[in-house]
């Protein structure tokens, strides 16, 4: 895995599958690493070339000083393919990667194709959420906020059904380098992105879980109607839907990106 340098902060950067197929990029979760990805990786790389990372702040990139913005993350993801010389790609973000896809196809729409955002918001009305999970974390580590991040990720049923994928995703998270998960939270409180969706010119597909509450139904319609002729599919699931629903998900992503 290639390690490339967005100013001065090192991203850790996977890419696998089709030599030749169109690109694919993803972009993870608060919390997750690129291993996020992997119920999808097996379809998604028999068709495309497929870009994995880890956000500044997780997983193996640095943990660079914040402040954090959806404009450094968007430019870390130009960096990105500046290094890799790929012109073009289609971007699927979850959640905090769909964020980021919003900046993108407003502020970068010559680098993308096909935009599907998936679990994600571009507005909150207010912070106290993410400034009570600052506080908590500051004072208790991830620790603190693990148990009821992992509720909101996955559906009680899929917890009791599924032990060890959630014991995963659990790890994944208290993983997280501490600062750069509160440098990330502090970037998501003050999150409003309502004036980008007119901008944006590709193609997207929204996706929303049915039992999402970190970001439910609401927030993704808010995002379909402000996207001129974007598109919506529910999936029955809670935030992490890629993981919860992994064949309903890869199905979907699959299907809009190789419509004509």
């Amino acid at each position: 895995m290639p390690m490339i340098d967005a100013d001065g902060c090192l991203l850790n950067v996977s890419v696998e599958g089709r030599d030749g197929g169109p690109t694919l990029m993803l972009s993870n979760s608060l919390g997750c690493t690129l291993q996020m990805w992997e119920p999808q990786m097996k379809a998604l790389t028999q068709v495309f070339r497929v870009i994995r990372y880890d956000r500044r702040g997780h997983g193996k990139s640095t943990v660079a000083p914040g402040p954090y913005t959806m404009e450094r993350f968007g430019r870390d993801v130009l960096a990105i393919l500046d290094d890799l010389n790929i012109e073009k790609v289609h971007w699927c973000g979850l959640s905090m990667g769909g964020m980021v896809g919003q900046w993108l196809g407003a502020n970068a729409p010559e680098r993308f194709g096909k935009l599907i955002l998936a679990n994600t918001s571009c507005y909150y009305a207010e912070p106290t959420k993410w400034l009570e999970r600052i506080d908590a974390v500051k004072k208790g580590g991830i620790a603190a906020v693990a148990d009821a991040v992992l509720g909101g990720w996955l559906t009680q049923d899929f917890r009791e059904r599924e032990p060890e994928i959630t014991a995963r995703m659990k790890s994944m998270l208290l993983a997280s380098p501490v600062e750069g998960y509160l440098a990330c939270c502090e970037a998501l409180s003050t999150l409003d992105q309502r004036a980008l969706l007119p901008k944006i010119k590709s193609p997207t597909l929204v996706i929303a879980g049915r039992h999402d509450m970190a970001t439910p139904i609401s927030a993704g319609e808010l995002i379909r109607s402000g996207i001129p002729g974007a598109s919506m599919t529910i999936i029955d699931a809670a935030h992490i839907s890629n993981v919860e629903q992994p064949h309903a998900f890869t199905d979907a992503v699959v299907g809009f990106l190789t419509q004509r």
